[in-house]
């Protein structure tokens, strides 16, 4: 145990945040460098090193938390970094994106401030890398089996380096011109600079995987002979389709879905591009969603040079504290002001959009909108209510339904689909097609970065049984695990 009095004698502090008007002049990610160290010590001090640690149950990976917080306040980096890695293969994207499930279900959150885990968990990767302790872990021997790997996302990836390091030789396809999936093009570089995802790759490729840019298995390979070619294949193509707003006017210029405006702010950042073709500069923005993607896309805006940013949320405005059918250690839906909220911007709840009002050269001016509520579990519109809004760029925020269907992978492998659209898994996350396996938001829905590597690390074990018969990869989660929830 770090510090049997810690969290008596100290409080919670967190990563400081550059101040808002430096950090909206440039898409550097918003926390002062260097600012964890001097105090991660104390706030790592804190974990009470529980009988039963309940931040295991929050964590889909299983993180050995009071292992490497007690690591970390004895500022023992090598081994924090050792158990940090035992379970998680990219820690610096979750301590940087994760909404921390694990410090929801923190014990010392029943009555006190949680333990600051995320940072925690950064400040020892960071470390990490800087001293070097971050090495390519190349197989001993190679099995001579073969692993196509569809999508280079945190389950992708995650799938890759298992199955890599368990000695089948792996190779990875995306259709995008970079690796990394919606790491890469929907997460915003002042959320996590993509540096983060460059040094991971070239770990990866020493230790032995394969990368394909470019290359949509279904349009530009066959899926049916991509089988054919590899011993096992892995699907990770995500949940990409995204859910749309048919109301009028969804045709007019300037209406876009979040996965169309944040990947053009991302390629500015990748010299793709001087300017973006889809810019918020000067004109009055509105988001419609409000979960981490519209906060992403209020961010982008900011730092684009918008007359005005609002955020529109369907749901009621949530409570500032657990309410009584949220209890701990469940994740509870909070009021959350993440960085980019603090950056400015009005955020409105309990609305519901009705159509939209453009010029007469087919550009959106206006979003029209109406107060809900919801009566017997039913919403309902609230008479009187209606206004508008001026918009000249509005990003429609409001999730994913499913994977990709138009490019033809799910029907070309011929694979079976559950009840919500999601490709259909065994308890081995094998598909009903013998050898293709499925990890990652593709079979389980729209999800979290940290439940994606979980299932990435699961369906890596399911594969190398499959080829070899039997395996000592970990799998943390079943395909059929969820977030505690009431």
């Amino acid at each position: 145990m770090a510090d049997p009095k810690g969290f008596l004698n100290h409080g919670r502090e967190v990563a400081q945040t550059r101040p808002v008007g430096e950090r909206v002049q440039d898409w550097n990610e918003v926390y002062v460098p260097g600012s964890l160290l001097p105090i991660i010590s104390k706030q790592a001090s804190r974990c009470m090193d529980c009988g039963i640690p309940f931040c295991h149950n929050g964590c889909p990976l299983g993180n050995l938390i009071p292992e490497w917080n007690d690591y970390a306040y004895r500022e023992d980096w090598s081994a924090a970094s050792e158990r940090l890695h035992a379970t998680n293969n990219f820690p610096e994207f979750t301590g940087r994106l994760c909404p921390a499930p694990c410090e929801a279900a923190c014990v010392l959150g029943i009555n006190q401030p949680a333990v600051t885990i995320k940072n925690v968990e950064v400040s020892i990767i960071d470390k990490a890398w800087d001293t070097n302790d971050v090495k390519p872990q190349a197989p001993e021997r190679l099995s001579g089996k073969t692993v196509a790997v569809i999508g280079s996302g945190p389950a992708g990836l995650a799938a890759a380096q298992q199955l890599t390091r368990a000695g089948h030789t792996v190779a990875v396809y995306e259709r995008a011109d970079r690796i990394g999936g919606l790491l890469r093009y929907g997460i915003p570089e002042f959320k996590m600079e993509k540096r983060h995802i460059n040094r991971r790759i070239e770990q990866m490729r020493a230790e032995g995987t394969k990368f394909r840019t470019g290359v949509e298995i279904g349009r530009d390979i066959d899926a049916a002979k991509l089988r054919r070619r590899y011993d096992a294949v892995v699907i990770a193509a995500g949940s990409t389709t995204s859910r749309d707003l048919p109301v009028p006017g969804r045709e007019l210029k300037g209406v876009y879905q979040a996965m169309e405006y944040l990947p053009l702010a991302n390629k500015v950042q990748e010299g793709d591009y001087v300017t973006t073709p889809v810019s918020a500069e000067g004109k009055h923005v509105v988001v419609i969603g409000g979960g981490d993607t519209g906060a992403d896309c209020v961010g982008t805006a900011h730092r684009q040079g918008a007359a005005s940013v609002t955020q529109l949320e369907i749901m009621p405005k949530p409570g500032d504290d657990r309410a009584p059918h949220q209890p701990w250690p469940t994740f509870p839906m909070l009021y959350k002001v993440t960085s980019a909220h603090e950056e400015g911007g009005e955020r409105v709840y309990a609305v519901s959009t009705t159509h939209f009002e453009g010029d007469e050269d087919g550009n959106v001016q206006f979003l029209h909108l109406v107060e809900v509520e919801f009566i017997d579990g039913k919403l309902t519109q609230k008479p009187g209510t209606e206004r508008k809004l001026p918009a000249q760029l509005v990003t429609l925020a409001m999730g994913f339904t499913g994977t990709d269907r138009d490019n033809g992978l799910v029907d070309q492998f011929a694979l079976d689909l559950d009840e919500r659209g999601n490709v259909a898994r065994d308890a081995e996350f094998q598909t009903n097609v013998p050898g293709v396996f499925v990890a990652g938001d593709a079979g389980r829905g729209q999800s979290l970065i940290v439940w994606a590597i979980a299932e990435g690390r699961s369906a890596a074990r399911g594969v190398d049984r499959f080829l070899t018969g039997a395996s000592d990869l970990p799998a943390p989660i079943r395909p059929t695990d969820r977030a505690l929830t009431v």
